[in-house]
């Protein structure tokens, strides 16, 4: 019997950006964006660390939430607030530790079997998607589509829920509508013109 629970999230993740470096992040932050990831794929070792101990630094004394993609030993060694894994690092990560060291823990789910897994561990929040194809990373299933996105909501009762995958301004109404507690994008900021505007058109949709 699971007798991990991991601590809820502060604040309501909202508008929830995924970014790929430090910079990245830390742009995100001076955005007042309310929740970044760190997604850094092409590091290891000291520059990981450096790289996660920098935006750690940057979001002390702000309301954004940051968590690190993966990361999760360099991210409890940088003290950081939060981890975000995927289904396949469930099988490795060291969840004990993880809790232990206070983190909030978010988990990547694509089905109904991945959702009851991550609800299982009593995370912090449950990341579902992809809601729309996307090209930012090689997705395991097809595109969830809207309908199974409210009954992943409803599957996931009182933990937190964040849409993932091909979302933008142009259908983040129709997924908040869903239900969800936060909207994750990728290039919808990354590829933008003017990211910083972005986030804020995508926060007007919680009246902020």
């Amino acid at each position: 019997m699971n007798t991990l629970s991991f601590p809820k999230i502060i604040a309501p993740l909202k508008f929830y950006a995924v970014v790929p470096n430090a910079d990245w992040v830390i742009r995100m932050i001076n955005a007042n964006a309310n929740t970044v990831q760190l997604r850094c794929k092409d590091l290891s070792g000291k520059d990981l660390y450096n790289e996660i101990s920098r935006c750690v630094n940057a979001v002390q004394g702000t309301k954004t939430q940051l968590f690190i993609n993966d990361h999760w030993q360099a991210a409890i060694d940088a003290g950081a607030y939060g981890v975000h894994l995927g289904q396949e690092d469930l099988d490795t990560a060291d969840l004990s530790a993880i809790r232990q060291a206070g983190f909030r823990l978010g988990i990547s789910t694509h089905s109904d079997a991945e959702l009851a897994r991550a609800l299982s561990l009593n995370p912090s929040y449950v990341a579902c998607g992809a809601i729309f194809p996307t090209t930012t990373k090689q997705m395991p299933t097809a595109p969830q589509g809207l309908e199974r996105l409210r009954h992943y909501v409803k599957m996931a009762g009182t933990t937190p829920t964040v849409a993932i995958g091909g979302i933008d301004l142009s259908n983040a109404q129709a997924v908040l509508d869903c239900g969800v507690s936060s909207l994750a994008v990728v290039r919808a900021v990354t590829n933008a013109k003017n990211p910083e505007q972005v986030v804020k058109d995508f926060q007007a949709l919680w009246g902020e």
